[in-house]
Formats: structure tokens, C-alpha cells, sequence
């Protein structure tokens, strides 16, 4: 398929409004309220001809019962984010049609009415596009894993919403090395405990932050000390329907979560040091992910060349790095590890995300 051919589905403009299809006015007082709780402002179209105008355009339709066969037999083009909406139960006739119309489901109100706010939050979320999720594991211990995972956020963050999980309970705390590990918000322990799904709003919002890099790590008296796997599929599912770029800090641990989520992630970054050890440790990562279909290796030190590494470790060295001056004072002040946004460390992080950083960052500091 082309760019110009008109079977490519668009996503649809950031600002235009939820379109709500029926003439049914019970049907609306019911529906009206849940789309303001979940702030959102749809349009309504009450027949039809009316419908076709916005139907492209609309990040979400919602087609009420009552017209819900009438579209079909105007045979609107496919598109995602299309429910068919009854007040009470669904007759069976009604999935059939919402089949027909290319609908994803039957929403039957106001039974689902805290799943409905919860999915209009999430699907009007004014992202742009699918977030980037990347994942960084260690080769060998002390590689700088949670270190590299902090600067990933704080880089992201500086244009758009970020988030960092926190995926070994043993490690030093993303929350710690951030700053941010005494104020209010959900840690895991919360998220294990809850049920249901979760809305990408609600996360962003319950989270610790600093500016706009949201944590989700433990809390400091370690009382969670393991993951709940369907906690993490719903945080990882949520973070990135909220966040541009999502972060994922990963044990060394052979587990069968850690590979599940490592699978989740569309990159994955193996720390290593530049030594017979740290190599080794990056060339076992290397087989143990080997299916991943976008894994690189992050150089500290320059005692082995890119070249040499990539050779016996089987990956490509996405950068290479010097150790950061000041580093240590930077986290022990609450900064982060970029304490400024210059400096091997910050090179490093730009390159893997594919930014430029600013020629002159590092100009008068030693590397």
C-alpha cells in the first residue's frame, strides 16, 4: 500500500470530538454524564447522513443501538475505535449487526459504565501515536543499568510525558536514584492489589513525579518484594497509551516475568563494562534474547573498542561511554543522574534515542 491509497486507515486529527450516533434521548442522558467524567465532549449525530460527515475524523464512535443497523446499510468505511452502545442488556441480534458494521464491541449500559469512562479517557489521551518502550538489563552486575534507566526518562521527558518502571525489587530504586522516593504516589504495592483494568489517565496521574517523568518503583521499607504479573501487563499497558517514551528497568534474574516483559518491550538495551567479564555477561544476554528483534549493547569505558565488543558479544553497540563526572553527588542531591543535560552520559542517552544533542553540551567538560 501507498501513502495516497485510501484503504490505509489514518489515525484521526488529536482535537477532533468523540462522534455519538443515535437518536435514542434515554440513551444519551445516559451517556452524556460518563463522557464528561471522563472529559470528554462528544458531537451527536442524530441520523445516519449526519454520522458519515465526522465518521473518519472521530478518534471514537459510538453508535447507540437504535441506529446501529441503519449504518450499516449506509456501509461506512472500517475504522478502530467503534462501539455499539444499548442502555440494559444486548440482544443477540445487535452483535451480529455490530459485526456487520465492523464495530469492536457491544458496551451495555450502565453496567460497564466505570470500564466505558476509563476506555474514553484512555482512547482520547492526546499522545501522539504509540509509545516507544525500552527495556535495560545488565549484563553483568554494576554495569549502571538503573543509572542508564534514569537517564533515559529524564532525556525523554524534557518534550513529553515519560514514565520509569521499576522491575527489580532488589535494585537501588528508581524513586531513590530520582529524587522522588518521599513523595506521594502509587508504588507497586498499590498496583498489586488492584484489579481490573487500568487507565492510562489514572496511572500518569497517581504516580511520583519530577517535571514531567512520572516513577513507578517500590517503596523505601521494601515491603513488596515481588512482582504481581498481571500488575505489570496492566502498568506497562497503561503507561504507554499515557506516556511518549516508557522506560522498563530489568533484573538480571532468570524469570519467566522478566522475560515476558522484555518481549513487551520494542527495544531492549543490555548494559555491559568494557572487561572479559562485562563482555561475557553482554554475549549470555545476547542468547538469552535472542529472538528480540531489536537488542543492542550500551559501552561503558573505552578499555575495549565498539568493534571488538559487537564482535564477541553479538550486538551492535548502540554508544559508548566515559564515566560521568559528578555522577554520584548528582543523585546523592536528588537530581538524577543528569544533573545537567550535557556530558558522556547525556551523548549516550541522545544517541539511543535518536536525538542530537547540542553540539556544544559538552564543550569545557572533561569526559
Amino acid at each position: 500500500m501507498t501513502r495516497n491509497d485510501p484503504t490505509v486507515r489514518r489515525p484521526a486529527p488529536a482535537d477532533a470530538p468523540v462522534l455519538v450516533v443515535t437518536a435514542d434521548e434515554h440513551l444519551l442522558a445516559t451517556l452524556l454524564p460518563l463522557a464528561a467524567a471522563a472529559d470528554v465532549a462528544p458531537t451527536v449525530a442524530r441520523d445516519p447522513l449526519s454520522a458519515l460527515r465526522a465518521w473518519a475524523r472521530a478518534p471514537v464512535v459510538l453508535v447507540g443501538a437504535d441506529l446501529a443497523e441503519e449504518m450499516v446499510r449506509h456501509a461506512p468505511e472500517p475504522r478502530a475505535h467503534c462501539f455499539v452502545v444499548t442502555t440494559g442488556p444486548a440482544p443477540h441480534e445487535l452483535f451480529r449487526t455490530t459485526l456487520r458494521l465492523g464495530g469492536e464491541q457491544v458496551v451495555e449500559l450502565p453496567g460497564s459504565s466505570a470500564w466505558f469512562v476509563e476506555l474514553l479517557a484512555d482512547l482520547t489521551e492526546r499522545q501522539p501515536g504509540r509509545a516507544r518502550v525500552v527495556g535495560v538489563i545488565g549484563g553483568t552486575g554494576g554495569a549502571g543499568t538503573t543509572t542508564f534507566a534514569c537517564a533515559l526518562g529524564q532525556w525523554a521527558a524534557r518534550s513529553a510525558p515519560a514514565v520509569v518502571i521499576d522491575c527489580d525489587p532488589q535494585g537501588p530504586g528508581l524513586d531513590r536514584m530520582l529524587g522522588v522516593e518521599r513523595r506521594e504516589g502509587f508504588r507497586w504495592d498499590a498496583l498489586c492489589q488492584t484489579t481490573g483494568r487500568l487507565s492510562a489517565r489514572a496511572l500518569r496521574e497517581a504516580l511520583p513525579h519530577t517535571g514531567q517523568l512520572g516513577v513507578l518503583s517500590w517503596y523505601v521499607d521494601g515491603r513488596v518484594q515481588s512482582l504481581q504479573a498481571f500488575a505489570v501487563r496492566e502498568a506497562l499497558s497503561a503507561a504507554r497509551r499515557g506516556h511518549a517514551v516508557v522506560v522498563v528497568d530489568l533484573p538480571r534474574s532468570p524469570d519467566a516475568l522478566v522475560d515476558e516483559v522484555a518481549a513487551r518491550c520494542d527495544q531492549l538495551l543490555v548494559m555491559t563494562v568494557g572487561s572479559v567479564v562485562g563482555v561475557a555477561g553482554a554475549a549470555r544476554m545476547r542468547a538469552r534474547f535472542a529472538d528480540h528483534p531489536d537488542i543492542g549493547a550500551v559501552l561503558r569505558g573505552e578499555a575495549f573498542s565498539v568493534t571488538d565488543v559487537q564482535r564477541a558479544a553479538g550486538l551492535p553497540v548502540l554508544a559508548q561511554m566515559r564515566d560521568q563526572r559528578g555522577l554520584a553527588e548528582a543523585v546523592d542531591l536528588g537530581l538524577g543522574p543528569l544533573r545537567t543535560f550535557r556530558g558522556p552520559l547525556a551523548r549516550a542517552v541522545a544517541r539511543v534515542l535518536g536525538d542530537v544533542p547540542d553540539p556544544q553540551a559538552g564543550a569545557g567538560e572533561a569526559a
